[in-house]
């Protein structure tokens, strides 16, 4: 399974995550890749290879329907990050950890980059972890 930090490091695809997120708490059903692509304002092309990216790592379900597919988001995979990630924010803040207000956009530019950073540097800290292990013989 490819890791789910290198998925989730692009900015595109965190913005079709984002997309899909907003449309399933509206009660959308799923979202078909033209109405991501007139969203996104990014090519179809565009749009299904990141899809294909996302849907290897089951970040996203597809449903079709005759020749139009479906998407929506699955939040199981996405679990891991937030595992990840609740380790830091205990040690941050202690037991008082502050309410996220989780943005129903997409990010601003400064934390769509600090967020990118922060995947490609988790996703190359594990490559360097496995790589190591790897040559410890474990």
């Amino acid at each position: 399974m490819t890791d789910i930090f290198d998925v989730i490091a692009d900015g595109t695809r965190r913005d079709i995550l984002q997309l899909l997120l907003r449309r399933t708490t509206e009660g959308d059903a799923g979202t078909s890749v033209s109405q991501i692509v007139a969203d996104l304002g990014i090519s179809q092309p565009t749009v299904s290879k990141h899809l294909k990216v996302l849907r290897d790592a089951e970040l996203v379900t597809v449903r079709e329907d005759g020749q139009r597919r479906f998407y929506s988001l699955a939040v199981e995979p996405l679990e891991v990050v937030d595992d990840w990630l609740v380790p830091f924010l205990v040690d941050a803040y202690g037991d008082e950890a502050p309410d996220i207000d989780y943005p129903q956009s997409p990010l601003p530019d400064g934390a769509a980059h600090a967020a990118e950073v922060v995947g490609r540097a988790a996703a190359s800290a594990k490559h360097v972890v496995a790589t190591a292990l790897k040559r410890l013989g474990a």
